[in-house]
């Protein structure tokens, strides 16, 4: 079932907005379900930076999903959701010390720490309020995966996580410490992951370190494999669900677990990008003769699509060189069709939308979806050049 747009509705919203069909969104946490069930000892956290629109996670939360939260605010905006807070994992390399105190607080399922000095400060707060805090180790396992440099988290050279030659002395050191309870360790190579040789090698990786840490003695009963799995941008009407079925086998078939260890995933991108679209408009449709530039050596005409939104709304084509699939809703789709460029109208020659595409022939106050968009869209909207932010619609509503 791909996304659907209901353009008479649509056409009546100011654009440019974020439009989520829940049915697509829900179809995808079913099918997250199905398969964790398999297994028994499989859970799912919601990694809400994907998306943090607060009616997408009530759908997520109806579905039972945990949570991921990398900040403070995002413990706040799911919990105004409704998630428990038990269910909340709280990562992030540079926690502040207002958000450790809020996660404790709360009373959240675990803290993944990224280093010692983190860990020092985890349990010298929770000494303070008289807690205990829960930890994971996240620990970089260096392995790389075949996806934007921009999006890789597990090699050497990145911030994240511990290093390997630094596992041992951090567990040992956790054990010491009167207001901290180390449950596991936690992993994440990367996002947008569609090879699962990658997460073969990550399985792989960590029955090594296993096998290290048990014959120092050290067992573990949580492993975070974190997330990573990609969708289908370049066609995801054909595959608006990703591949849940190969992912969470791959691991099932690699990953050696211990009696009584429980698995847990930080699916982000993969549970909320397909049900999502950016609306925008034409404003106007430009020709630009080529022989009239200096240094064209192409003589003909290049037309711009110049929509309503603009990078401040949907950043991952600047920010990654990301591709969404870009669709008029309401041109004749019989009509011939030309070539275009997509551009916004922010005053930056990076914000472009897509170059050199097909689309019917289109004309001023068509209405443009982007498609692929309910990840890493919104979340990440601006008020760059004094820009409104999008406002998010789901089909629930309209």
């Amino acid at each position: 079932m791909a996304i659907t747009f209901n353009v008479e509705k649509l056409a009546k919203i100011r654009t440019p907005f974020y439009y989520y069909d829940t049915n697509i969104l829900r179809q995808t946490l079913s099918a997250i379900n199905t398969e964790t069930e398999k297994y028994g000892n499989y859970f799912v956290h919601y990694a809400v930076k994907a998306n943090a629109n607060l009616k997408v996670l009530k759908v997520i939360n109806e579905a039972g999903l945990g949570i991921d939260c990398v900040s403070g605010g995002e413990i706040e905006q799911v919990l105004k959701a409704g998630f428990p807070a038990n269910k909340i994992v709280f990562a992030g390399v540079g926690k502040s010390d207002w958000e450790i105190e809020l996660g404790l607080e709360k009373g959240i399922f675990c803290f993944n720490v990224e280093s010692i000095p983190e860990l020092e400060v985890i349990n010298e707060i929770a000494a303070r309020m008289g807690k205990v805090a829960t930890v994971c180790f996240r620990i970089n396992p260096n392995v790389g995966a075949h996806t934007h440099a921009n999006i890789t988290t597990g090699l050497a050279e990145n911030k994240f996580g511990i290093a390997m030659d630094d596992m041992e002395t951090v567990i040992n050191l956790a054990k010491t410490l009167t207001n901290i309870q180390f449950k596991g360790l936690h992993f994440h190579i990367g996002s947008q992951i569609l090879e699962m040789d990658d997460f073969v090698a990550l399985s792989l990786r960590i029955n090594e370190i296993q096998d290290k840490l048990e014959s120092a003695g050290l067992p573990i009963e949580i492993i975070n494999v974190g997330g990573g799995l990609g969708v289908d941008y370049a066609d995801p009407q054909a595959n608006p669900i990703p591949n849940f079925a190969d992912y969470f086998a791959t691991y099932n078939k690699y990953l050696k677990l211990r009696p009584g260890q429980t698995v847990h995933f930080e699916l982000g991108r993969a549970v909320v990008c397909q049900c999502g679209a950016l609306i925008t408009k034409v404003n106007y449709v430009k020709s630009n003769t080529l022989q009239s530039f200096a240094n064209s050596e192409e003589a003909g005409v290049k037309k711009f699509v110049i929509v309503d939104a603009g990078m401040t709304d949907l950043i991952r084509p600047a920010l990654y060189d990301a591709h969404h699939k870009t669709i008029n809703l309401t041109a004749d789709q019989q009509s011939a069709t030309e070539t275009y460029d997509v551009v916004g109208p922010i005053c930056e020659s990076s914000d472009v939308f897509d170059k050199g595409i097909q689309l019917p022939s289109t004309k001023r106050g068509d209405l443009i979806a982007m498609l692929s968009a309910g990840a890493y869209g919104e979340i990440m909207a601006s008020g760059y050049n004094c820009r409104k932010l999008p406002v998010g619609y789901t089909s629930d509503e309209l």
